[in-house]
């Protein structure tokens, strides 16, 4: 049975004095409760919506696009949704596209969200990115949030790059390829690790025990 994210970051916080002082600051890594499987949909149809947004403009978003289905948000209940009504709730035509490719591969069994939690994360990310405007990052997300899986390493993400940066390397922050093997030491716990990169890129106070006075 895998353990919890805040028995993992306890284990992370023994092995590394940088995570140690982030648990300090911060705590255990705070995650929402995993929605029922029937929810998985809405939770990545709320994912395409919100990309390259963020906080309230996200949130205005979601909630027109919402707002057009009454009652569960279905493949079904979108693929009856006109594009130009998606559009003007809000969506780009690029993410439009991308909400109703995902009802079609979820309603045709092309994507089986009934049956991912079942999948390894490699062949989540690789079933996740073929519908079209889900990329790794997303796929990624929805691993850490919606299926609370342990060891994913974002190194994509500005913010865990940005946080690794000054929370181990005196704020030089790395690219995705130089962080992607600093990751291995975290292991099987890399999800947390990254949490605490996003609190350290968060924390305008922190600074990491091995920086110079």
């Amino acid at each position: 049975m895998a353990i919890s994210h805040r028995l993992a970051a306890e284990e992370l916080a023994r092995r590394d004095a940088v995570i140690a002082d982030l648990v300090a600051r911060h705590g255990p890594m705070r995650i929402a409760a995993s929605p029922p499987a029937a929810r998985r949909f809405e939770t990545l149809a709320n994912a395409i919506a919100s990309q390259q947004l963020h906080g309230r403009a996200a949130e205005t978003i979601w909630g027109r696009v919402r707002s057009l289905v009454d009652g569960p948000f279905t493949p079904d209940a979108v693929l009856v949704i006109s594009p130009s009504l998606l559009r003007d709730a809000g969506l780009s035509g690029a993410k439009a596209a991308s909400l109703i490719d995902l009802a079609e591969h979820v309603a045709d069994g092309r994507v089986q969200l009934e049956r991912i939690g079942r999948f390894s994360d490699d062949e989540v990310i690789a079933h996740l990115t073929s519908v079209r405007g889900i990329g790794p990052w997303t796929a990624q997300m929805f691993l850490m949030f919606t299926l609370r899986r342990l060891d994913v390493w974002p190194t994509g993400d500005f913010g865990v790059r940005n946080g690794y940066g000054r929370a181990f390397l005196q704020g030089v922050m790395p690219t995705a390829r130089e962080l992607e093997p600093l990751g291995d030491r975290f292991r099987p716990y890399r999800s947390v690790a990254a949490w605490y990169c996003w609190a350290a890129a968060d924390d305008p106070e922190f600074r990491s025990p091995g920086d110079a006075d």
